[in-house]
């Protein structure tokens, strides 16, 4: 299998309110930045959306090292509350309704597919790629907002 590397992050301007994503795929020394904008969200929701988007780029079933700031995406994997979620019918311990169930599935479905494997990394800090996602979700909700 190829493997690949994927650096999310997710931006919302009041939350809810605007929000953007963006992504950056590495692989064999090539380079693909993807973003966008959605008008109604949550930082969570484009901080899951990041990762959606950049798993949908993948043609085949990759290694994919993932990189995000967000402790909400990584520690779900990390932790395996993503398997608990989903043995509980995307419903949390408590039996309460999962948020964000709708994007959880797809991450699980994308965990079935490929080999994923997450890393916290610091938020706004000096991580260069990080840093290249949160200027992309930030511009697309720029630009979303300068369409209305």
């Amino acid at each position: 299998m190829k493997k690949v590397i994927l650096y999310t992050d997710g931006a919302c301007s009041g939350n809810p309110g605007v929000g953007g994503w963006g992504a950056v795929l590495m692989y064999n020394g090539h380079e693909k930045r993807i973003s966008a904008a959605e008008p109604n969200t949550t930082n969570n929701r484009m901080e899951l959306t990041a990762v959606i988007e950049g798993l949908k780029c993948l043609k085949q079933s990759c290694f994919v090292d993932v990189y995000s700031d967000s402790a909400y995406t990584v520690n779900a994997f990390v932790k395996g509350w993503l398997y608990d979620w989903a043995c509980l019918g995307w419903r949390k311990a408590d039996k309460s309704p999962l948020l964000n169930a709708d994007l959880w599935e797809q991450l699980y479905y994308f965990s079935q597919v490929h080999k994923l494997t997450f890393f916290k990394v610091k938020g706004h800090a000096d991580n260069e790629y990080n840093n290249i996602c949160d200027k992309l979700a930030t511009d697309a909700i720029k630009n979303f907002k300068t369409q209305l």
